[in-house]
């Protein structure tokens, strides 16, 4: 974050490596989750990952607060969960995409409701030095919801 404190959401928290911890109890339990927490993340969903297959495998539940005047899942909250198993899918389990989104396109292809478990899968379409191209789908039990294609400026190792 920028040194200028108008540019953060939250002051800084005393520095811990972040990475993927493993839920132990309750509906995620198996599930990995960020820590220390993103807080606009934490905020909009949790969201949370586990390994499936050679990919990883995202997933966020929708509450009440999530919904838009329709009643249906908002489409920023959807698009909140694509940004995040975009950064997921490129990385996997071991967190080693570290960057900021450069550009993120979306079609929303059906309506989500809130409660239902919302997965995301996807594919690193190629991943360069600085740039990774991902796309991939969010859908409610094997139903399309929202696809999506983007792409990472990775940060420079230093």
């Amino acid at each position: 974050m920028s040194e200028h404190t108008h540019d953060k959401l939250q002051q800084d928290a005393p520095t811990r490596r972040p990475g993927l911890a493993q839920v132990a109890e309750g509906q995620w339990a198996g599930w990995y989750h960020w820590e220390p927490v993103d807080y606009f993340e934490e905020h909009a969903g949790p969201f949370y990952c586990k390994p499936e297959g050679e990919g990883i495998l995202c997933g966020f539940i929708p509450e009440a607060k999530n919904r838009n005047g329709g009643g249906n899942i908002h489409g920023g909250a959807l698009m909140t969960f694509a940004d995040y198993a975009l950064f997921m899918i490129a990385g996997g389990m071991d967190t080693s995409v570290h960057g900021v989104t450069m550009n993120m396109n979306c079609d929303f292809v059906g309506a989500a409701e809130p409660g239902r478990l919302l997965t995301a899968r996807g594919e690193v379409v190629r991943a360069g030095g600085s740039v990774v191209f991902v796309r991939g789908i969010i859908d409610d039990a094997g139903r399309n919801v929202l696809s999506f294609s983007a792409s990472i400026k990775r940060f420079k190792k230093g």
